[in-house]
């Protein structure tokens, strides 16, 4: 079984409290320190034996997101703080998670079984079984079945009983649900950003507010999911000075 050995960094006792007491209903966790100071902390991350790092945000000497952009290999990081507003910051350090104190041990369960998820995926040893992705599909339209290059799709739209998929040439509507698409499709390259739409990522022209627009067409983006959706489509490529 996958264990990760993570570490609390966080000036305040009862938040470091609650986390521990967290982190012990986990069989997968192996907590190897509590720390109040991020630069208390630099030796055990140095040693390459923690896996799973648990930061607060506002600290004193040095913020969480300051001491995590001075690291030359940080490990899967999670935050935990009280400040929502630093959240896009985060997300563009590839943080796991983000979660907002006082969190419940439901949300708490979520990040750290999303940082199991993402380490054992970063550590599995690819088999020659394994199917590749085969570029495209067929839905059935118009009475013919038709062959959809993912390279062609732009979004996916639910319209109750049948979705609507826009490619760059036409518009196909078929009688299916908008999950038996989503099963189909990789992840890496499709983002369900709301319950009735899925978009190809590579084909957001725009971010503005709760909206992403593909061409003239504007998509809404369920606000409880929008910074894991922001930190699936911009994918470490946002430029900042």
């Amino acid at each position: 079984m996958t264990k990760l050995n993570c570490i609390i960094i966080d000036d305040e006792p009862l938040a470091r409290k609650g986390l521990k007491e967290y982190i012990a209903e986990m069989d997968f966790l192996s907590l190897r320190g509590e720390y109040e100071n991020p630069l208390k902390a630099t030796a055990a991350l140095t040693s390459g034996d923690v896996h799973l790092l648990l930061l607060d945000i506002q600290m004193p000497k040095i913020t969480g997101l300051d001491f995590l952009r001075s690291l030359a290999q940080p490990p899967l990081a999670i935050i935990t703080t009280a400040y929502p507003e630093y959240a896009l910051q985060g997300f563009e350090l590839n943080v796991i998670d983000y979660l907002l104190k006082p969190f419940s041990f439901d949300r708490f369960l979520k990040a750290v079984l999303k940082a199991k998820t993402h380490y054992e995926g970063a550590h599995r040893i690819p088999t020659p079984e394994v199917a590749t992705d085969a570029g495209y599909f067929f839905v059935k339209t118009d009475n013919k079945l038709v062959k959809v290059a993912h390279d062609e799709v732009l979004f996916i739209e639910a319209l109750q009983n049948y979705v609507a998929v826009y490619t760059t040439a036409k518009k196909y509507v078929s009688y299916l649900t908008i999950k038996s698409v989503e099963e189909q499709l990789p992840g890496s390259r499709f983002i369900k950003v709301h319950k009735s739409f899925i978009v190809a990522a590579d084909k957001v022209e725009t971010i503005e507010g709760n909206e992403l627009r593909i061409g003239p067409h504007r998509i809404p983006v369920s606000r409880s999911i929008k910074e894991e959706v922001l930190h699936k489509i911009l994918q470490n490529r946002l430029l900042k000075r």
